[in-house]
């Protein structure tokens, strides 16, 4: 169905070099990739920043979102076990990764994340649309992953995964959802095809981290949609599916883009 070359950047391994990669979905080939840094990690200044053929494109709108067979791009930006608080910068040119500033202050979770978190590219959860059953609007991101397989995986990988459930988080009167997906070549992927695979223990951790992770810096509990319980992989998919069409107004000019970078 698909190959993958591809050997990630790791964050702390960088200097002014870049690593290349390239892979190919089943109906979307992607052209050899670069990443760089610009800056030191640890400070306001750092960037990783991606090219292709030499020249910038944007992590968010160049990358394609996939999704044949269920199997889409996530790009990582906190690998598993780490703390810094990384994110596609959607106001940025070029849309680096760049660490996450709060108050003027480098912003870092109270403890490390326990799954490999980042984002689909080419999605957009609108906050100009209410969600008719939940009647909140999308937080003005790319929709989020959260990766639960065996390995830690590289801040500005590309990697395919296998999509199993979704999360509505509701994060200060925004809906905030959380995919749960596994890396296709992860031995998990033999065993998870939908969320009822998922032991409830990891679907229980990723929920409960995510509804309390805010409140050391004395924020409310994060809350959920839909009783709490994870929408199956038929739900997740037209989720994916609705931020994808969102995507596709922002970038034809559809739909009002605020701040954000979408050249």
């Amino acid at each position: 169905m698909l190959s993958l070359a591809f050997a990630g950047p790791t964050v702390s391994a960088f200097s002014s070099s870049a690593r290349v990669f390239g892979r190919r979905l089943a109906t979307t080939a992607i052209p050899a990739i670069s990443t760089e840094v610009a800056g030191e990690v640890g400070t306001e200044s750092y960037r990783l920043q991606f090219k292709s053929d030499g020249a910038a494109i944007s992590p968010w709108h160049d990358i394609p979102l996939g999704g044949a067979d269920g199997v889409y791009n996530m790009l990582t930006e906190i690998p598993k076990y780490t703390k810094a608080k990384m994110e596609v910068a959607t106001k940025e040119a070029q849309n680096p990764i760049a660490q996450d500033i709060k108050k003027g202050k480098l912003r870092d979770y109270h403890g490390p994340i326990f799954w490999n978190y980042g984002c689909l590219p080419q999605t957009w959860e609108d906050p100009n649309e209410t969600h008719p059953e939940l009647k909140v609007n999308g937080d003005d991101d790319p929709i989020d992953v959260v990766e639960i397989g065996s390995n830690a995986i590289e801040s500005g990988s590309v990697t395919p995964v296998k999509v199993l459930g979704v999360l509505a988080m509701i994060d200060d009167g925004e809906l905030d959802w959380k995919v749960l997906a596994v890396d296709v070549n992860d031995p998990l992927a033999k065993e998870y095809n939908d969320i009822d695979d998922v032991p409830e223990t990891i679907k229980a951790g990723v929920r409960e981290w995510f509804r309390w992770y805010k409140t050391p810096d004395d924020k409310p509990l994060n809350g959920f949609g839909f009783d709490e319980k994870f929408l199956n992989k038929a739900e997740t998919v037209k989720v994916i599916q609705e931020t994808h069409e969102a995507w596709q107004k922002l970038k034809e000019g559809k739909s009002e883009k605020g701040k954000l970078w979408t050249e």
